[in-house]
């Protein structure tokens, strides 16, 4: 039963991204071809909304579901690994016209085949949790 939320928030979230048209192949195209600036908008609020909250869990004047209160901790800038990462992550975006979150979405739609890809995303967080201590963090 306590999972029940996690549940609702997640169904609620695969209908905001559907209505917005966030998980599109078509508007993915569009933002990688810099045609629109649908995706831009979306992304950009996204970043807005999570630096306010980021801001907020660091004041301390929010806490996580069962009440407690979350200080993230300040990690060294990496950014060569941030360059690697988001390269790949860029890549397999453009390649299947499809960030990880949707995908489940997509797959909850009906569309089957986007099975290789969700497979795809777990060989290569396989990969990753392999190779993790060769990286640079």
């Amino acid at each position: 039963m306590r999972l029940l939320r996690f549940l609702l928030i997640g169904v609620l979230f695969g209908i905001v991204l559907t209505k917005s048209e966030v998980i599109s192949w078509y508007r993915i195209q569009e933002m990688f071809r810099f045609q629109s600036f649908h995706m831009y908008g979306v992304i950009g609020v996204a970043v807005i909304a999570g630096a306010i909250v980021q801001h907020l869990f660091k004041a301390g004047l929010v806490g996580g579901f069962d009440g407690k209160k979350i200080f993230p901790k300040d990690k060294p800038k990496t950014y060569t690994a941030s360059l690697i990462g988001g390269t790949f992550f860029g890549l397999g975006w453009a390649l299947t016209g499809a960030c990880p979150g949707p995908l489940y979405i997509l797959f909850g739609q009906g569309y089957w085949s986007i099975m290789i890809v969700i497979a795809s995303a777990l060989m290569g967080t396989l990969l990753y949790g392999v190779l993790r201590s060769r990286l640079p963090h």
